[in-house]
């Protein structure tokens, strides 16, 4: 990934809060259906940059585990306990 890109892309925080303000929207229910489906598509491609996040640092965490114990010990990470 290029120095661009990376500042194209929200960190995980802004992009999780970005992706719960939109659910916030829908469920209220008042959105036109062209505007219900524009935050549709940007709160997917929120989820998607979360999840593509989340599985980056579980392979960093992965490979740390691996470094300090000399073997691969796969620890199955909650987003909650990334959230702090």
């Amino acid at each position: 990934m290029t120095k661009k890109q990376s500042e194209e892309k929200p960190a995980f925080e802004q992009a999780l809060n970005r992706l719960e303000e939109i659910v916030a929207r829908l469920e209220q229910g008042e959105e036109t259906l062209e505007s219900a489906m524009s935050l549709f598509e940007e709160g997917m491609r929120m989820a998607r940059l979360c999840q593509e996040q989340l599985h980056e640092a579980q392979g960093k965490i992965e490979k740390l585990v691996e470094t300090a114990r000399g073997q691969v010990k796969a620890e199955e990470i909650q987003p909650e306990e990334l959230r702090g």
